[in-house]
């Protein structure tokens, strides 16, 4: 594991300034980057004191009956949705600076997208987690601060991560420690107090709850987030930087598919199943885009069989740029994506349209059936090419006839001229993409080449040639397709390893309170014996022997021997304790499991700026009154639930729902990983 887990205390080996900054975190670097997400960071600020503002005056609004009130009220939301619609403006425009991502080095290649972090505030552990240990543990919290600071610490440099894998492991780190602190400190039947404030990365709006989840689902976004900003910075004049950026690609796409599949319903909009998916959609597409670089970076030759392939591939990174448009115009999506980025999936999408039908008019044009060449293989290859051919023509016939190869070879040229006028045009009305200087360079280089080419052809009978270019099937030789997060590669040591094995010692578990034991040796018996693992387990106790006198009860858990921790310790090495004594007495502690009845705290709610509030106080009076008529409900969900297989929609997000204590639980084998392998829901 990285220096982001060093134990405190421990000194590293550069330190810098007074301390020293974890592997993967630096968060006094003055890049583009960080200044841009500083900038996100104030625009969040703003948006949610513009929010705040908003909802007083509509509360107001409501409330009073006095028409010059109301007038006021009225010409200070006007105002207010103004400041909110300029700040929502400003936010999109520090989405599409793309040119601060990109590779520094000088290339002549449109502009990749990737996603900016999401932003939080400051959570603090400390008391909580220390009232909860002492409390749910029965041990002496003071113990435990230099773990919570870890764990704060470790949560503070994840707001910063270094745009490399360094970064990513530190995130993922975070994310699997999150697992550990979810089992030993967040019950299922209440909240601990601890509020996790997240903002919108597309609106700023912010997200507050006091559910670990909303946690976890972030912090999965951000590590989707990092490898699109990995991937725009490789060098894509480079193979190994192409390859890179394909890889970072599938899995940004890999992580935030996870994310969708794993957390549904999230109270956020960038992180709800349809933005995700086109999200999802938009890293596919870029890493089929810079595939296409890859064939073509050692240069395109002009021969049949190499223009065909290309033609197919450019094709099909035209076709998914036009699904992700689609896709990016579809409701609830389009209103909270960035205006400029469905713009430039339009803008890619002809551009590369363009690209295809430039290099089957290039086919058609510059290469004449030869007598060496095969035809059969020519006119096989070119049929692939299409669903159809105009009316009247066939492949062979256009390929052995002079003037049908040129009338259709222009026909594409005209085609290809068409979609790059389009790129252009659109490009041109999106101010966001206008000020793109190198994005506009591409386009009006590929529109000028193709004005280039079709002036070359003979053009005394353009006037007789009606043939429409007919559209190219696309077609990859290589599968583009999500690469699922390996969690499992990143090594993280529980930072609450001292409370014992998480199996028995975890947030869902109860037990009394540690109870001394006084053991006599006699006759070298202990009258008890020991089974399970760490820790060890009371069974086939004898009733009268000492042990049972001092109050030893079958199945207790023997959690110290003499003042010494013993809940990691074995059978073997128990019994070694216990009987190193000889006829000493030995004192040692033990702890009983209480059984522990599923109780959901009456009311979750979760509250999220700036969004209606009014439905949920409908459902929550409607459980309410149901309640009292029938004295019986059955169990509901609590807002974000994890593990449950319980697919039950609700109208709104913000639903409160109410459940009833004393309904009993399945109890499940408890692991630490729990998020990377069972069925969940975020609700």
């Amino acid at each position: 594991m990285t220096d982001a887990l060093l134990p405190r205390g421990c000194q590293a080996a550069e330190p810098a300034g007074d301390g020293y900054f974890r592997k993967g975190c630096n968060p006094l670097a003055e890049t583009g980057r960080s200044k841009l997400q500083n900038q996100r960071a104030v625009l969040n600020q703003q948006i949610l004191r513009a929010v705040r503002m908003r909802a007083g005056a509509e509360n107001l609004l409501r409330a009073t009956t006095n028409n010059k009130v109301r007038e006021q009220v009225l010409l200070e939301l006007s105002f207010v949705n103004s400041d909110l619609q300029i700040l929502k403006e400003e936010l999109e425009g520090l989405n599409i600076s793309v040119e601060v991502y990109q590779n520094a080095e000088e290339t002549f290649s449109i502009p990749l997208v990737p996603l900016g972090l999401k932003e939080t505030k400051d959570v603090d552990f400390t008391l909580p987690l220390k009232d909860f240990i002492l409390e749910h543990y029965s041990e002496d919290s003071s113990e435990y601060e230099d773990e919570i600071a870890d764990l704060m610490d470790l949560r503070q440099a994840c707001r910063t991560p270094s745009r490399d894998e360094a970064g990513i492991e530190m995130l993922i780190s975070y994310f699997l420690q999150l697992g550990y602190v979810e089992n030993r400190f967040f019950p299922p039947t209440r909240h601990i107090g601890v509020l996790f404030t997240w903002y919108d990365s597309f609106t700023g709006v912010p997200v507050c709850q006091q559910n670990l989840l909303l946690e976890k689902a972030s912090v999965l976004f951000n590590i989707g987030a990092l490898y699109t900003q990995i991937a725009t910075r490789c060098n894509r004049q480079t193979q190994a930087g192409l390859e890179n950026a394909v890889d970072a690609f599938q899995k940004a796409a890999g992580v935030l598919s996870y994310l969708k599949e794993t957390f549904t319903h999230t109270p956020s909009y960038d992180m709800s199943p349809a933005m995700l998916n086109v999200l999802v959609k938009m890293m596919l597409a870029q890493a089929q885009e810079c595939v296409f670089e890859q064939i073509g970076l050692s240069g395109i030759r002009n021969e049949f069989f190499t223009l065909v392939k290309m033609t197919q591939e450019v094709a099909k990174v035209g076709e998914v740029y036009m699904l992700v448009n689609i896709a990016m115009n579809q409701e609830p999506v389009k209103e909270n994506i960035p205006y400029s980025w469905s713009k430039l999936a339009q803008i890619k999408s002809d551009h590369y349209k363009a690209l295809a039908h430039y290099f089957i008019a290039t086919i058609l044009c510059d290469h004449e059936l030869q007598p060496s060449d095969d035809k059969d293989q020519q006119e096989k290859a070119l049929s692939q090419l299409y669903d159809y051919v105009p009316e009247g023509l066939m492949v062979l016939a256009v390929l052995k006839d002079k003037v049908q190869r040129k009338q259709l070879g222009k026909a594409h040229l005209r085609k290809a001229i068409a979609y790059h006028e389009e790129a252009l045009r659109v490009c041109g009305l999106c101010k966001k993409l206008r000020n793109i200087e190198v994005l506009q360079e591409v386009l009006t280089a590929a529109h000028k080449r193709s004005l280039l080419k079709y002036a070359q052809q003979e053009t005394e009978d353009d006037f007789l040639s009606l043939i429409q270019a007919p559209d190219i099937l696309p077609k990859t030789e290589h599968k583009i397709g999500t690469i699922a997060p390996q969690f499992s590669k990143v090594k993280v040591k529980d930072f609450f390893h001292k409370l014992g094995p998480l199996t028995v010692f975890s947030a869902k578990q109860r037990w009394t309170a540690p109870r001394t034991i006084r053991l006599h040796n006699e006759a070298g018996e202990l009258g008890f014996s020991l089974k399970g693992g760490s820790p060890v387990q009371v069974y086939c106790l004898d009733p009268v022997c000492s042990a049972a006198s001092a109050g030893l009860k079958e199945g207790d858990y023997i959690v110290s021997i003499g003042g010494m921790d013993c809940k990691w310790l074995g059978v073997n090495e128990v019994l070694e304790k216990l009987k190193s004594v000889g006829k000493q007495p030995m004192e040692f502690d033990v702890i009983s499991c209480q059984d522990t009845a599923a109780s959901l705290h009456s009311k979750s709610a979760t509250y999220s700026m700036g969004m209606q509030k009014t439905y949920s106080l409908i459902c929550l009076a409607m459980d309410e009154d149901k309640i009292d008529q029938t004295k019986k409900a059955p169990l509901k969900l609590p807002f974000l639930s994890w593990g449950t297989k319980n697919r039950q929609k609700a109208a709104s997000t913000l639903c409160l729902p109410s459940a009833v204590a004393g309904s009993s639980q399945i109890k499940k084998k408890l692991s630490p990983f729990t998020l990377l392998n069972t069925e969940s829901s975020l609700y």
